[in-house]
């Protein structure tokens, strides 16, 4: 019971005194550590958090080294953030670059590979920027910090209905009706649309085999948006830090 106690007391002690040496640290990495973690100043939040999580867990390890490799690391992480401003292709080897995933409406195909993210990734990143519509993106950059950048169409600014004095239209929402190549009856059947519909709206567009298709939405103005596979025809502006 007593020896229960004598440890209990020590990792109450570690806490107390690791905590405020772990803020201080954060505080002198900067607000761009603990804001946007791009990729090396999210391995040293890992790296941190292991430090202290077994420093707390294991009391074999000795409590002073504990709080000097937080130091360590903290400097460390300073010292790389002064590197990567000095030296731009350094901060190009050690955070990842901007991507462009979206342009005019389309989805990049061999950008999202190249990053690993889906389409339902930037769907969902999208409709938390209230963007329901890929069509009305006129640009979309996935940032070194995995969020994402918008630029809509100049047609498709946030001006409201009423500051232009007309009368209140139908949602700005589009449903997928193909992904990867294969319908979604779903998105169709929303909109009381066929299988026949949709590859009349191909043939129409010259595609005649469904896996040319990235993806397609419809609106409710029946509106087909279609991003092939292989386009070729965009041209893509290329962002840096």
């Amino acid at each position: 019971m007593d020896e229960t106690l004598k440890e209990s007391l020590i990792v109450l002690g570690r806490i107390i005194t690791i905590f405020p040496l772990l803020l201080l640290v954060t505080i002198y990495m900067g607000k761009r550590a603990i804001g946007e973690l791009p990729i090396f100043d999210f391995l040293i939040v890992i790296t941190l958090g292991s430090i202290v999580g077994a420093d707390i867990g294991d009391l074999s390890i000795n409590h002073l080294y504990t709080a000097i490799a937080i130091v360590a690391i903290g400097l460390l992480q300073r010292g790389v953030a002064k590197l990567k401003i000095m030296n731009r292709t350094i901060g190009r080897l050690i955070t990842f670059e901007p991507t462009v995933v979206v342009q005019d409406g389309k989805i990049l195909n061999q950008n999202l590979k190249r990053i690993r993210y889906s389409i339902d990734n930037v769907l969902q990143l999208l409709r938390e920027k209230d963007i329901f519509d890929i069509s009305h993106v006129q640009t979309a950059i996935i940032e070194s910090d995995g969020s994402m950048s918008v630029i809509k169409k100049p047609s498709k600014k946030s001006v409201t209905l009423e500051d232009m004095e007309l009368p209140v239209g139908r949602s700005a929402i589009a449903l997928p009706v193909i992904i990867e190549g294969k319908i979604n009856s779903a998105g169709l059947q929303f909109f009381s649309l066929n299988e026949g519909w949709l590859k009349e709206q191909l043939s129409q567009r010259g595609i005649k085999d469904l896996k040319e298709v990235f993806f397609a939405s419809v609106n409710y103005d029946l509106e087909l948006h279609i991003s092939l596979k292989d386009d070729t025809d965009l041209l893509v502006p290329r962002f840096l830090h």
